[in-house]
């Protein structure tokens, strides 16, 4: 397996920076968190300080993915949570791997899609669908940051309607060839393996396991985003690739299994733009206190109050959200619908949020000084990727009503 290409440039903290953030918690949604949870949370919030927040903005200005995260990443466990302690993963419940992309994305959307992708989009199929000895080769790996993964399922003429995929294999007695492309990739310019989704030649969707180096299989870089600069995005190239039998992953067929995985990522990120929105929050309300405007805090106006309290509250309806959501799905009856509904609205939540603490920080907030611009442009992909916000409303549409939109 070849090397992935890294795009890493110098890793320089920003002018004395110092992560104060202090995390909203107005209900006092701690309270039904368990011991475990706050432990976890505590964690990766140190370690975003650490590692994360204080040069983020210059991987953002400089569009640099940090490669050496995928290996710090893989050592404080963000790296598929929920995968069973054998093959690698942390064994944790969903509150907990919630949690930790709430963190991560605190710190950076692009840093959180680079760890969902790797557990939600990578690990669990793998996990779900693959056979024993695929877990086994592939989820400790993965879990320790030695690989990095992506996920192959929209086209360029298929992104809301991935079942009308054009890439497809053929069986050719000892192998599979592979012919095809996916765009708008997370992790593809660096990853080490993809999980492809294709179609055979009776039109079934399959997933393969595809790996850097095989022949005929590229991974051309996206440039020009304005949007998760410090995350790496791309195309997948299949050009006759040959790809071994055992590659395939056996537990399941049909458009379900891709869903079934976007439907863990979209779980991951309810949770993770709730991080997003309190990080906007916590700077809007710091700087709120310090600028001075007509001789007093601009904190001390009403219009300025408005809009922190009607923050706070649009934090607190979905960190509650979240909470229950994430019981459901340790009981294993979160429905694709309820998921749905949390990652549109929390997505939205958080996007205002940034709007409104940019208006805040006036023209501060444009600047790299805070974070209230780049978490600002994140979102907007936040609000596309893994079901646009009109896709999700539309998901609702069909479980109030029992009639689908879409046919």
């Amino acid at each position: 397996m070849s090397e992935p290409r890294t795009q890493e440039k110098k890793q320089t903290p920003g002018k004395s920076f110092v992560d104060h953030f202090r995390s909203p918690d107005f209900y006092s949604v701690d309270d039904l968190f368990t011991g475990e949870h706050l432990l976890v949370r505590t964690a990766m919030r140190d370690f975003v300080k650490q590692e994360i927040t204080p040069y983020v903005e210059e991987w953002a200005q400089q569009a640099a993915f940090p490669m050496h995260m995928v290996k710090k990443f893989g050592e404080i466990g963000a790296f598929g949570p929920f995968i069973p302690e054998e093959y690698g993963g942390g064994g944790l419940d969903y509150i907990s791997y919630g949690l930790i992309m709430q963190e991560i994305e605190r710190g950076d959307s692009g840093m959180r899609s680079t760890a969902s992708v790797q557990g939600s989009l990578v690990m669990f199929p793998i996990y779900e669908y693959g056979s024993e000895a695929q877990k086994k080769k592939y989820l400790p790996k993965l879990a320790s940051g030695e690989l990095l993964g992506c996920f192959g399922l929209t086209e360029a003429d298929y992104g809301s309607n991935p079942g009308g995929m054009k890439s497809h294999f053929r069986d050719m007695g000892d192998h599979y060839l592979l012919n095809g492309s996916k765009m708008w990739i997370s992790n593809a310019p660096a990853a080490d393996i993809a999980i492809v989704w294709a179609k055979d030649e009776t039109g079934r969707i399959h997933g393969l396991i595809l790996e850097r180096g095989m022949e005929g299989f590229s991974t051309p870089e996206t440039h020009g985003k304005w949007s998760l600069r410090a995350s790496c995005t791309g195309e997948l190239v299949f050009d006759q690739v040959k790809v071994p039998k055992e590659n395939l992953l056996p537990e399941k067929s049909g458009l379900g299994a891709p869903m079934s995985c976007l439907d863990s990522a979209r779980y991951g990120i309810a949770w993770g733009a709730v991080g997003a929105a309190m990080d906007c929050f916590e700077s809007a309300r710091r700087y709120a206190r310090e600028r001075i405007q007509f001789d007093k805090p601009i904190a001390s106006f009403q219009l300025t109050q408005k809009k922190l309290a009607e923050m706070l509250t649009e934090i607190t309806k979905a960190q509650l959200l979240n909470w229950k959501l994430g019981k459901m799905k340790n009981e294993g009856k979160a429905t694709t619908a309820q998921i749905s509904m949390a990652k549109r609205n929390n997505v939205e939540m958080a996007l205002s949020i940034a709007r409104e603490a940019r208006q805040i920080h006036g023209g501060m907030g444009i600047t790299g000084d805070y974070p209230i611009m780049r978490h600002m442009m994140n979102l907007e992909s936040v609000i596309t990727y893994e079901g646009t916000h009109d896709i999700h409303l539309l998901i609702l549409g069909k479980e109030i009503t029992g009639i689908s939109a879409f046919v």
